[in-house]
């Protein structure tokens, strides 16, 4: 019998009671009888032997069952993340997956380029030609590039355009990548670009002597297309060394890819223009890119306001325009 609730008992109780009230009244009623019907006899016997049964059954209701073995505490389970169940939300309905496998999203790193998806690799390691901590030489990291064979670029190019100017230089300019006539001569912005960049440089008060030029890419891209993502990270640690070897007051950053690419931030050059910036300490102006602005020369007035601050934080006071 598995039933031990409390009403349960009570009935069982309750027949027992009624049942001892009459075991009594029949002794009772026996024992002032001088002579005993065997038949009530009888009837008596079986009475005791129910009554027995009956406590009997009580007994084993009321007897505890034996301990059941203790279950072993379970491990608290872990409460997804955030990042975790956005994961989740994002999945579509018919390829969901568990919380418990949804893995958390990485902290989104912005994208290095406007047209680089976010998965350009990132440069970790020792910045080349430099050893030990200490300040390179360009002449060193020229070397560690020797005759480069990092990316693609490599099959179509004629020449690696290192850069060239005064290798303690006040002022850098970045650009983006050699043109064809850059990659005929091995020289930074020689073509149409190059010339523009050359007034403006010395609208500015300097000359291409006291100034050093660089470009994020070391080769051509063919047909002058934009830098990908695998050239620009191939390339992009030389850049920094040789920003560490130079130490500028000033980079003045030509275009979204020079921008972008050494600040690690995806605005637009239209936005991000014009406005001062720093990059490992050195004071970074970011404005249009010569060859942008041969194509739109409504854009040069802009890009002469932004030279312009560079050249009151040098205390030199603005003359005409390029």
């Amino acid at each position: 019998m598995n039933d031990d609730t409390p009403d349960s008992m009570q009935e069982l109780a309750d027949v027992l009671q009624d049942v001892r009230r009459h075991l009594l009244w029949q002794e009772e009623t026996a024992g002032r009888s001088l002579l005993v019907d065997a038949k009530v006899a009888a009837e008596l016997q079986q009475q005791r032997a129910a009554a027995s049964s009956v406590r009997t059954m009580i007994a084993r209701t009321k007897a505890p069952e034996p301990a059941a073995a203790p279950t072993p505490p379970r491990p608290p389970a872990e409460s997804p993340s955030r990042d975790t169940l956005h994961a989740a939300m994002k999945q579509p309905l018919g390829a969901a997956r568990p919380l418990a496998a949804a893995r958390p999203l990485a902290p989104e790193a912005p994208a290095m380029l406007l047209d680089v998806p976010q998965s350009t690799p990132r440069y970790n390691g020792a910045l080349p030609g430099v050893v030990e901590g200490e300040r390179p030489t360009l002449d060193q990291i020229r070397r560690e590039l020797g005759d480069c064979r990092r990316c693609k670029l490599c099959t179509g190019r004629k020449n690696i355009v290192f850069g060239s100017g005064n290798p303690r230089a006040d002022l850098v300019f970045v650009g983006e990548g050699p043109g064809e006539n850059e990659d005929l001569q091995g020289v930074p912005f020689v073509g149409a670009a190059g010339d523009l960049l050359t007034k403006m440089i010395g609208a500015m008060g300097f000359t291409r002597n006291d100034v050093y030029i660089a470009n994020v890419v070391k080769c051509r891209p063919p047909g002058n297309r934009n830098p990908e993502p695998d050239e620009i990270a191939a390339c992009e640690p030389f850049l920094r060394s040789q920003l560490l070897a130079i130490q500028p007051k000033v980079i003045v950053a030509l275009g979204k890819f020079a921008a972008q690419t050494l600040l690690r931030d995806t605005t637009p050059i239209t936005r991000m223009r014009g406005q001062w910036r720093e990059y490992e300490g050195i004071q970074l102006m970011p404005t249009f890119h010569p060859a942008y602005l041969l194509r739109n020369s409504a854009e040069k007035r802009k890009a002469w306001e932004d030279l312009q601050q560079v050249m009151k934080l040098f205390g030199k006071h603005p003359g005409s325009s390029a």
